[in-house]
């Protein structure tokens, strides 16, 4: 016959059990993991409304915002990683939070996001500026799948497989986005270095076969857009349907002929993708351009007062050309189903987070000169991917 408990060894059994339940239940929400996958980066309660402005605020200086990443994550590019080429301040550098004046502006849940994006694969095509924003957003979704690896597929420069929510992440090197060759000296020719054919109306080859395979797809171009990397002595020729376009174009008329046909093409080809097109990063070279001495070294963001000054194509600065080419570029997107991913705002206050001298190499600044036009990692465009991750929710969530 089966004992009977005693009531006193109950209570004295069960009360202590009791009394660690309630305490733990008590304590557990006030605890805050320091992984970087802690809810920390969750999504955030409030809905976002289409009329949620990201890209107008300010950056509000939070001790206690860290790094999602560090030095380690495998898709580092040597001379962005300047937390292991030592740069100075990184620590205040990441520090900064972006705050939106209209709305909230949460960082990116790897998981969530990833898990969101289940199946489905995004691509990144231009120039090295939207290099700079890929590597940002494969170090912080390695977070969420340290299984991640690398990828280089369907024409592109390199990219991510996430295996464990079967996402990728590819980007398409395409500087002038349309197809260019070098073209040696024709006779009668005034140009005797050669010049350089671009077909205005023939996507580059990187990404010219990839329809069908992404389903968000972010564009850019502009930087290269410049007398500094095709000098008047080997011209851009423009070309449409095999012939040259007579009579020839100058650089911003050529630029302008282009983006009307890449955007047409984009419309066409990826009728379903959704498709973002990310506005110009702007540079901050001061006392001289990339070949002057120009320099970046700054330990702090610029003042809103200071903007116009350094940027405005009036002042006819050294750091114009990102505000001139946005409204080439906004003009051309109008009527298309491409969204703006207005960047340049936010990151024309941050003179202070670029790699500046702390490239990587020896050398590096006596060959090349400081580099002020792309960001420092992680930094600046983790923020970038904050919003553009937020921007893709809401499509995805409205259906887009």
């Amino acid at each position: 016959m089966a004992s009977k408990l005693n009531p006193k060894l109950f209570t004295w059994l069960f009360l202590p059990a009791f009394m660690l339940l309630i305490l733990y239940s008590t304590f557990l929400p006030l605890y805050t993991p320091s992984s970087p996958s802690s809810s920390q980066y969750s999504k955030p309660k409030l809905s976002i409304s289409s009329s949620c402005n990201l890209f107008k605020g300010q950056w509000v200086f939070d001790p206690a915002r860290k790094p999602m990443y560090d030095d380690n994550c495998p898709f580092h590019r040597n001379a962005w990683n300047c937390l292991r080429n030592e740069r100075e301040n990184m620590g205040r550098i990441n520090s900064w939070r972006w705050v939106p004046e209209d709305c909230e502006l949460a960082r990116v849940d790897p998981s969530g996001f990833l898990g969101l994006m289940r199946n489905r694969n995004i691509g990144f095509v231009g120039d090295s500026l939207n290099e700079n924003f890929l590597v940002s957003f494969l170090c912080i979704l390695r977070v969420a799948d340290m299984g991640a690896k690398k990828w280089k597929r369907k024409g592109a420069w390199r990219g991510a497989f996430f295996p464990k929510f079967n996402v990728t992440v590819g980007y398409h090197r395409a500087v002038l986005l349309a197809e260019y060759v070098r073209q040696t000296r024709e006779p009668g020719s005034s140009t005797e270095k050669g010049s350089y054919r671009v077909d205005v109306d023939v996507p580059a080859d990187d990404w010219a076969h990839i329809a069908g395979f992404y389903d968000v797809l972010v564009f850019n171009t502009g930087h290269w857009w410049g007398y500094d990397k095709f000098p008047k002595e080997t011209p851009l020729v423009f070309y449409k349907a095999g012939q040259p376009i007579q009579p020839p174009l100058e650089m911003l008329d050529g630029f302008k002929v282009v983006l009307e046909n890449m955007v047409a093409h984009i419309e066409k080809q990826f009728p379903k993708t959704l498709k973002f097109w990310r506005l110009q990063s702007p540079r901050h070279f001061h006392g001289g351009d990339w070949n002057q001495n120009g320099s970046c070294v700054f330990s702090e963001p610029l003042d809103e007062s200071q903007l116009d000054l350094w940027f405005d194509p009036r002042n006819n600065g050294v750091n114009k050309e990102a505000r001139k080419l946005n409204g080439v570029i906004k003009e051309a997107i109008e009527g298309s189903s491409i969204r703006i991913l207005d960047l340049t705002h936010l990151s024309e206050l941050r003179a202070d987070a670029h790699p500046a001298i702390w490239l990587g190499k020896k050398d590096a600044v006596a060959v090349w000169g400081q580099d002020c036009m792309h960001w420092c990692l992680p930094g600046v465009p983790d923020t970038w991917v904050d919003i553009l991750a937020q921007q893709i929710r809401y499509s995805v969530e409205t259906g887009w």
